[in-house]
C-alpha cells in the first residue's frame, strides 16, 4: 500500500470538516474482471492531522488493478485513511458508476467513542 501521508494540523481545538472528492476512481470487479469506475468522497474532521492528497492520489491509484467489490473498498479505504490520520470523525461515501443498468453507493463511516 502506498504510504499515506499526514500533516499536522493547525487548528486542532476547532470543529471543521475537509471534503475531499475523487472523480477518477478505478478498479476491477473480482468476478469479471472487468473495470469499475466511480467517485469517491471523503468527509473528516480532523484532529492533530491532516491527510496530504498527493499522497492520497497515489494511495486510491493503487486501486486500480485490484480486484475488490465495492463494499470491500469502501470499507478499506475508511479503515486506512482513519489509521493515517486518526480523525475526530469521518465518512467514505463511493459512488460507483452504473453496472447493468444499476448503481450503487456505499457509505461507511467512523466516529471517534
Amino acid at each position: 500500500m502506498e504510504r499515506l501521508e499526514t500533516f499536522k494540523n493547525k487548528y486542532p481545538d476547532r470543529d471543521y470538516t475537509i471534503t475531499i472528492v475523487n472523480p477518477e476512481y478505478t478498479s476491477v470487479c473480482p468476478m469479471t474482471g472487468l473495470p469499475d469506475y466511480g467517485t469517491f468522497t471523503v468527509n473528516y474532521v480532523p484532529d492533530k492531522k491532516c491527510l496530504e492528497l498527493k499522497a492520497l492520489k497515489y494511495y486510491f491509484l493503487e486501486f486500480r488493478d485490484k480486484g475488490i467489490f465495492y463494499e470491500a473498498v469502501t470499507n478499506q479505504i475508511l479503515d486506512d485513511l482513519v489509521e493515517a490520520c486518526q480523525p475526530r470523525s469521518m465518512e467514505v461515501v463511493g459512488a460507483f458508476t452504473a453496472r447493468g443498468g444499476i448503481t450503487s453507493t456505499i457509505k461507511a463511516v467512523y466516529k471517534r467513542a
